[in-house]
């Protein structure tokens, strides 16, 4: 067997191929050497180059930027210069853009402490940015977007888009809601969320609750933990099975379920549960800890808690918003606040939620600005639709991202935040360092985040289809290493990864190919590191059999370049032979132009893997026989078989050879081998179905297959060297008797299943516990917990939380969920077989043999004995894995492994705790005069 070259062709042709193609070899013998893969020097390597990669574009970020007094610019002839343009963008919720922009920008000269005037500030100062994208991109024109999230909410990005605003006229993307900008301007956090119930929180009240309890999950990342304490006249943990822990803030656990009110505040042991969580040592993210209280009045300022259990450190932080018009106990509610290093709002509608709960956010920065860090920060995977193109609409993204604060020394205590600058990185273009072509045909690369969740890997799979549309699973994110790689079931290999270690772990796998109809039994070496100054850690698998050796050789550039300019011949479009994304010149080149014009000297400032094209070279030159050889065939009528459609040949390099021997028109597999058919072809993912079906068969042996999504137009296709495979279904007698098959079990925690549940159309349900795979860690009870429990509650009577919104509706919707399902391997030792089946008042005899030198049986089955009551039809479709609550529990609050990011801001002693909210400095009747004057001066001038 000669490894890397692959002889595919169909049904007839074969046996003529053979001597061909060897004898071209036996020409070449003394020029190729077969090259041993040291998976540990590749996995390094591969390290290497994208720790290089990645660290070029933290430099993207890491730059200089100038304190800003207030700026007024004008033209020549006097008049106040249009607002950026494209590249900035501001949400409705902070600031409209009106006609009238004069009256604001006499604001701007007349009251600093003007939050518009503050914004329009900031977008003057931030255009100096502009020049530091631009030149970024000279540097490196493989960046993407480059951007800065100002903390007064306006977004500078570029390259400028046109923004758009939705059906009802409000641009609400707000950049301060995004992961990025939050785990830049934060450190990790624990968050208790405190939200009253009682019998006053009825209507609005309970409505404007829920939405600023989804605002702060909106706030939260997976370097965040979270619980839920609802209380009136008792305290209840939403969802109970999470009692006395933190939960992991992943997208799966941030969702909200409805509440009602009833009761009376009971509010002490609220208070006391909740700090006693964020306070316990050694859980959740060992960083901020704070308190969310949600309320609409606090009747004491519980002071002696405070005294025992916070005071006088204050590390746990209480952040008090007050619900509704009314101000009866907003003093106290604020005191709790002002004296827990925590920032007290006032919200009494909808429309100031967002605004008031971003300040928490602000809060918390403040030790790091102080500290003058500048911590680096990366995302995990995510899909951004809102401005990338559509081609990018759907890619992994990962963001690199730091704070940018002021450095004025008379603000110091304060710890202004600006906001926090960012550049997008496509995980593909990261993975494209580790080619496919050094890896084999089973072989693949992966990167996992600190949390032991996949930024990329083969086998993730983060879109669904409903109906033609396809869209991004509600946990395409948060989806664990343990969860694809689930035959390692002690997980030892994701506890090192997560670890940051490097090493070696060998698996023997059952993977699934043919969109998991096809099962295969490999036997995986893992090798893996970390990626230094990242929270990434990058892994690679070599498959024993076709991953550790290398089939090269050498030839002329002048001989491989005429057999590569056959027209039979392609490359893969999605592999990097020359880099064409560099030079904006390159980028009209396809990667067969592109490799053709470097080798002949006309693009000499293309960037080529030179190993790849050798062995593209030495490709086309052996192979290029055959271009001759199918020629004569189709010219020779006695010699071309009858519904004989394609020969075709692929090698380790992406090389495909291709004749086609019947037009489009009279053709039965019409998509076979054309760009839309993707599982048979070179991809960045993975090398072609039918090449890896013939690496799992011994030489001289056929496959055959028939393609599971074609089942109306099917074609047969032969490969050679080939290993054992099995069609995508299987008769009920074969499974019933087991005489030929093997069945074996194969699971997916990446699917999606119909809920047939009661849904809320109103809200979310809080806390999900659909996933099975979650991270939570257990508290400790201790004493702060106990005081606060008896005080903020009388009684402990057992009510439930009811929906006040919308009544609920039977849907059908699909949501993320465990299945699991069959696979069919052919017992090899079994040539021949029959039997008797016994079908009610009749019997089926039944023959099967095996087809010599191919993966095919030949059954022979008696037609006149119905079975099909005592024998149902075997089906391949997947069944949902059922877990009971107390299971379900269980394993969503075990523990997995997990590194914490190396660094926390959660205190500094010289942080300025009055600034906690409340009224502004600046009295009412102050800002009306300041309008009052601003609108005056403005209508003088423009008569």
């Amino acid at each position: 067997m000669i490894e890397g070259i692959t002889f595919i062709t169909v049904e007839g042709v074969v046996e003529y191929l053979l001597p061909c193609s060897f004898q071209k070899l036996k020409d070449v013998e003394s020029i190729i050497k077969i090259v041993d893969i040291d998976g540990r020097d590749q996995v390094r390597d591969f390290a290497e180059d994208m720790e290089r990669m990645l660290g070029s574009k933290m430099k993207s970020v890491k730059f200089d930027y100038y304190n800003s007094m207030l700026v007024n610019t004008a033209d020549e002839d006097g008049n106040f210069i249009e607002l950026g343009g494209d590249d900035v963008q501001v949400p409705t919720n902070v600031y409209n853009k009106d006609p009238n922009l004069s009256i604001y920008y006499l604001l701007l000269s007349l009251s600093p402490l003007c939050k518009d005037a503050y914004i329009l500030n900031g977008i003057y100062w931030s255009e100096a940015l502009n020049d530091v994208f631009m030149n970024n991109f000279q540097k490196d024109p493989t960046l993407t977007w480059q951007y800065f999230g100002s903390s007064s909410g306006f977004f500078r990005i570029y390259p400028g888009i046109k923004w758009t605003p939705d059906s009802n006229g409000v641009a609400a993307f707000d950049c301060r809601n995004r992961n990025w900008y939050i785990q830049a301007a934060t450190s990790p956090k624990d968050i208790i969320i405190v939200v009253d119930i009682s019998g006053s929180m009825k209507g609005l009240k309970m409505t404007i609750a829920k939405h600023t309890i989804n605002t702060i999950l909106d706030t939260l990342g997976e370097n965040d933990f979270v619980n839920v304490i609802a209380y009136t006249d008792y305290v209840r943990y939403v969802e109970p099975c999470f009692k006395g822990t933190l939960v992991q803030a992943d997208l799966d656990n941030r969702e909200v379920s409805p509440l009602s009110s009833s009761g009376n505040l009971c509010l002490s042991s609220s208070l006391c549960g909740a700090s006693s969580q964020a306070a316990t040592k050694g859980q959740g993210s060992l960083c901020n800890q704070a308190i969310m209280l949600i309320t609409d009045g606090a009747m004491e300022d519980f002071k002696d808690v405070f005294e025992e259990f916070n005071w006088p450190d204050r590390r746990v932080r209480l952040f008090t918003y007050l619900i509704g018009r009314e101000m009866t106990f907003a003093d106290n509610t604020k005191w709790i606040a002002c004296n827990n290093k925590g920032y007290y709002t006032h919200i009494s509608t909808l429309a100031d939620v967002q605004e008031n709960v971003m300040e928490y956010l602000h809060v918390l920065s403040r030790p790091m600005v102080i500290n003058h860090n500048h911590d680096i920060i990366w995302t995990e995977a995510y899909m951004d639709t809102l401005f990338a193109t559509k081609a990018q609409s759907l890619l992994l993204m990962t963001t690199v991202a730091m704070p940018v604060f002021s450095k004025k020394k008379e603000t110091l205590s304060h710890g202004i935040l600006l906001g926090v600058v960012g550049s997008d990185i496509p995980l593909l273009e990261v993975m494209k360092l580790a080619p496919r072509y050094r890896l084999g045909p089973h072989g693949y690369a992966f990167l996992i985040t600190n949390n032991g969740y996949i930024l990329a890997h083969p086998d993730l799979r983060p879109l669904y289809k409903e109906g033609k549309t396809l869209k991004p699973k509600p946990n395409y994110n948060s989806v664990d290493l343990a969860e694809v790689e689930w035959e390692d079931i002690d997980e030892i290999l994701r506890t090192a990864m997560v670890k940051g270690e490097m090493g070696t772990l060998s698996l023997n796998v059952r993977a699934s190919v043919d969109k998991a109809k096809r099962p295969l039994f490999l036997t995986n070496d893992y090798f893996y590191t970390t990626i230094n100054d990242t929270p990434f850690s990058f892994g690679m698998v070599l498959t024993r059999g076709h991953g550790q050796l290398m089939f090269m050789g050498t030839v002329s550039v002048e001989e491989g370049l005429h057999d590569l300019t056959s027209p039979d011949l392609s490359i893969s479009n999605e592999w990097t032979y020359c880099e064409t994304d560099i030079d904006p010149h390159h980028r009209k080149y396809s990667q067969l132009q592109a490799v053709i014009r470097y080798l002949q000297g006309k693009e000499p400032d293309l960037e080529c893997d030179e190993v790849l094209l050798q062995q593209t070279l030495f490709d086309a030159v052996v192979t290029a026989p055959l271009e001759s050889y199918w020629q004569a065939i189709m010219l020779n009528a006695s010699g071309m078989e009858m519904g004989v459609e394609t020969a075709f040949l692929g090698t380790r390099s992406g090389l495909i050879r291709l004749t086609r021997y019947t037009g489009i028109e009279t053709r039965v597999a019409k998509t076979f081998l054309t760009p839309a058919d993707k599982d048979n072809l070179f991809t960045v993912d993975h090398f072609p179905l039918w090449y890896r079906l013939a690496m799992e068969n011994p030489p001289g042996r056929f496959i055959y297959y028939i393609p599971v999504e074609d089942k109306d137009n099917r074609d047969k296709t032969g490969t050679i060297p080939i290993i054992q495979g099995w069609g995508p279904s299987l008769s009920s007698m074969v499974e019933a008797n087991r005489c030929v098959s093997n069945r074996v079990s194969l699971y997916d925690y990446q699917g999606m299943c119909r809920s047939g549940h009661s849904h809320s159309s109103s809200a979310r349900p809080l806390l999900s516990v659909s996933h099975v795979y979650q991270y939570f860690l257990t508290l400790k009870k201790s004493l702060f917990a106990e005081t606060f429990a008896i005080r903020l509650c009388t009684s402990l009577k057992q009510t439930t939380l009811s929906s006040l919104a919308h009544k609920a509706k039977r849907t059908d919707a699909l949501q993320p969920c465990d299945t699991e399902y069959p696979g069919f391997m052919l017992d090899n030792s079994i040539k021949e077989t029959n039997s008797l089946l016994k079908c009610g008042r009749c019997q089926k005899m039944f023959v099967v043999q095996a087809v010599p030198d191919s993966n095919l049986v030949l059954m022979v089955v008696q037609a006149d004995c119905d079975c099909s009551r005592q024998y149902s039809s075997i089906t391949l479709e997947p069944k949902e894995v059922k877990y009971n609550a107390s299971v379900k529990c269980n394993r969503m609050k075990s523990q997995k492994v997990r590194r914490r990011p190396k660094s926390c801001h959660a205190y500094h002693p010289k942080e300025n705790a009055k600034d906690c909210g409340g009224a502004s400095e600046i009295s009412l009747s102050v800002m009306l005069f300041l309008a009052s004057l601003a609108t005056s001066l403005a209508l003088r001038r423009w008569t």
